[in-house]
């Protein structure tokens, strides 16, 4: 007995933040509801519409629109990823979207990521759900170990942890399994500076790798890369502070060297070990339309708009998509920081009143990122000089950092502030959040005040969303004001209140938010899609209407979509969508916004990438379409024009830019059956084809393709799959090149005979 009491009061807090992990995620542990928005697959999209699920024969509700990326993206990617390293090999080539693109090289599909390893050991979905769960445990875990290197009390670490596990940014993301997990190891790797600051040992350089590398495989590149500026940050301003008290003036600077030394190796060696992923993500974003479809940073949503900063005291004050009243500006996700009232209220009363190193350095730091996050003139000059990579991303995601530095600072502030109790000091840290709900209160009475334009119906939305967190408020200011009058007394149950506040707070803000959902709507099989699946020739596949079985979905079944839905993919292949969405040979690009997905299918592009495959919710009678399968207002037709996926071509067309090429792909249009027209330098005299010479395939799989040819004489054999340096061809066993041909496709010099062909793709 006295060993569980020993137990509980070393590790009572991590085991709380344990228990309030189970109790977040109670739906998934106790009744098997995944965390993730599985209802959006069957209660949004076709075909899955055409079916009755769980009894619901209106269609299955489904919570929270906003968050459909988890299932269009991570979950698909992560489980190809996994199926392909199970198979022994590298996840290098996703043929399912863009009709090809790499895999690894995308950076959100966190393959080597180490927590991986319950994919290994669990069943998939299951391992997905523990994932997530993971996030805020080891998030709380991590900084409440690294508060306490401060020597704050333990409740004061405990707080700060709570507000890092479950603030808005870290709910609003969670479901993705990739930013959550980029950050958590953040507090880890600021303690292990700490230790290995104070004495260098084998153990903490250890941890220091792990969190590293664990960090940068967890799969978001943009928060990856602001953790490692302030981690970098953090750990240079430790280092001249740990100098400057040694009191030595000499050799200042060669002081620090040597002490930032041993990071420094450790930083190289991390990065040679996570080189596998980095490496072919920079070939993918050179090889991308990255810079033409980001959209215009001056656009609305593109920075935190001001008017959002009362989401700080009142989350849902412009509504909330859950409850389908959100009427502020998109999107709802990005702008969201949400830390509780009460922390607020530390985190103000630190930044006011607590006057130390730590403080400042996270205040600034907090202080900054909100700036860069705003459309302020320093936010905004980033983009004006058009800064490498950091002007393609999205500056809301430096939330990341405010949400770390608020945690950080709700247990500095709360250690003060217990300490001196001040009544005065604490109404000046209300004075803050007081103005806000001031304010939003009197912009649902009086809007005219502040020139804001909002209907009736909005100004409801406002109002009812402004009663709870100003109720809270009030309860909050009650219990502190009380607290500050007695002083000493009731100090246990002050802490138990004040922890039960923020817990309902926070709790209350994330169960609102986060979707679980039955296991059997998490892509289930219907019977068009089982058709196609049927199909053994690797036939690509469309819809021509984006309700149906849309971008990245069709990846999970393993057949292959023309559509895509990716921040990266390859620009040759959206010069292709630009010219076939306007019906020209204008490659000029669009802003696709991410999400590639043609639907024109009275086009010859199709034939020409082999769609054999279309998914429409109308009758469609072009003589080229055959009905094949109906299910419910799904059809599925037949294209009876396609392309097959690799064949000799006659005659070659020699142009001298992509444009012209482009032209020439759409005067020929099928006549690219026979000839085929590229801009690079092959020579291949006219060569007509015969009855017995053929082309085929004989082995297809997403990181090889072997074909097996009989040819009279040479000829250019073209494979309709997408070109990319990786991949690599072997002429009978010998190296060979690999041109491209008709703007995106393969194309090999075949010599007269038998052979066989074989693309294989390297890591880069």
């Amino acid at each position: 007995m006295r060993n569980w009491k020993n137990l509980f009061k070393r590790k009572g807090y991590i085991l709380a933040l344990l228990i309030l992990a189970v109790l977040f995620f109670y739906p998934f542990i106790f009744f098997g509801r995944l965390p993730i928005p599985a209802d959006t697959i069957v209660g949004m999209y076709y075909p899955w519409k055409d079916y009755v699920w769980s009894g619901f024969k209106s269609g299955v509700p489904f919570k929270n629109p906003l968050i459909t990326d988890p299932v269009r993206q991570q979950y698909v990617w992560r489980d190809l990823a996994v199926k392909s390293i199970k198979k022994g090999e590298l996840p290098l080539w996703n043929p399912y979207s863009f009709s090809g693109t790499p895999l690894l090289a995308n950076f959100q599909t966190a393959a080597f990521y180490p927590l991986n390893i319950l994919f290994f050991f669990l069943p998939f979905p299951f391992a997905w759900g523990i994932l997530v769960v993971l996030q805020p445990l080891l998030s709380g875990i991590f900084l409440y170990l690294y508060l306490r290197y401060f020597r704050l009390s333990k409740f004061s670490c405990f707080l700060g942890a709570l507000v890092f596990s479950y603030s808005g940014f870290a709910i609003a993301w969670l479901e993705w399994n990739t930013i959550g997990h980029t950050v958590l190891w953040f507090p880890l790797i600021l303690s292990a500076y700490e230790n290995l600051l104070k004495k260098i040992s084998l153990k903490w350089v250890l941890i220091l790798i792990a969190a590293e590398v664990s960090s940068i495989m967890a799969g978001h590149l943009q928060v990856l890369f602001y953790i490692f500026i302030v981690s970098n940050l953090y750990l240079l301003v430790r280092i001249i502070q740990i100098t400057h008290k040694e009191r030595l003036k000499r050799n200042l600077l060669i002081r620090v060297i040597k002490k930032y030394l041993p990071f420094f190796l450790i930083g190289i060696f991390v990065f040679t070990i996570t080189s596998i992923q980095w490496l072919p993500t920079i070939q993918f974003i050179s090889q991308s339309a990255r810079l033409s479809d980001q959209g215009s940073w001056m656009k609305d949503g593109w920075f935190l708009p001001w008017q959002n900063l009362i989401q700080f005291v009142v989350p849902d004050f412009f509504g909330n998509p859950t409850t389908g009243n959100y009427w502020g500006v998109w999107n709802y996700g990005e702008f969201i920081s949400y830390i509780g009232v009460i922390p607020l209220i530390f985190s103000f009363y630190a930044l006011l009143f607590r006057r130390d190193k730590k403080t400042l350095f996270f205040g600034v730091i907090t202080l900054t990122s909100l700036t860069m996050a705003l459309p302020t003139y320093p936010g905004k000059l980033i983009y004006q000089l058009n800064v490498p990579f950091i002007s393609t991303s999205q500056p809301t995601r430096l939330l990341s950092v405010v949400s770390f530095g608020l945690s950080v600072l709700t247990a500095l502030g709360f250690d003060v502030w217990i300490k001196d109790k001040s009544l005065k000091k604490t109404l000046y840290s209300l004075f803050i959040p007081i103005a806000t709900l001031i304010i939003g209160w009197l912009v649902v009475y009086i809007p005219s005040i502040f020139q804001f334009s909002i209907t009736t119906e909005n100004l409801y939305i406002s109002k009812r969303n402004l009663i709870l967190p100003t109720f809270t408020f009030l309860i909050s200011i009650c219990v502190l004001t009380v607290y500050s009058v007695f002083k000493k007394s009731y100090g246990s149950v002050f802490k138990i209140v004040i922890g039960l506040i923020i817990i309902f707070d926070l709790f209350r803000f994330g169960w609102k938010f986060t979707s679980f959902s039955k296991t059997e709507w998490l892509f289930p099989e219907t019977r068009l899609i089982q058709e196609i699946k049927n199909d053994k020739e690797n036939a690509r596949f469309m819809t021509d209407d984006r309700r149906i079985l849309p971008p990245n979905f069709a990846a999970y079944y393993q057949i292959q979509d023309v559509a895509g839905y990716d921040p990266l993919y390859l620009n040759n292949y959206a010069q292709l969508i630009s010219a076939w969405e306007r019906d020209l040979a204008d490659i000029t690009p669009i802003n696709f916004n991410r999400i590639l997905n043609p639907v024109r299918f009275d086009s010859f592009i199709p034939d020409l990438l082999g769609v054999k495959y279309l998914m429409s919710m109308q009758s469609l009678k072009p003589k080229k379409l055959a009905l094949i399968a109906r299910d419910g207002d799904t059809n599925l037709y037949r294209n009876l024009n396609a392309f097959p996926r690799a064949f000799f071509i006659e005659n070659i067309i020699r142009t001298k830019t992509i444009q012209e090429e482009v032209e020439y792909i759409y005067a020929l249009k099928e006549n690219l059956r026979k000839t085929a027209v590229t801009s690079e330098d092959v020579e291949l005299l006219p060569q007509k084809l015969l009855p017995n010479e053929s082309v085929n395939i004989t082995y297809y799989s997403e990181n090889k393709v072997i074909l097996k040819t009989l040819s009279i004489s040479p000829h250019l054999l073209v494979l309709t799959d997408i070109y990319y340096p990786s991949w690599k061809v072997y002429i009978n066993g010998q190296v060979s090149k690999i041109y491209k041909v008709d703007l995106l496709f393969r194309g090999v010099l075949v010599p007269a005979g038998k052979n066989t062909i074989e693309f294989k793709i390297n890591l880069i």
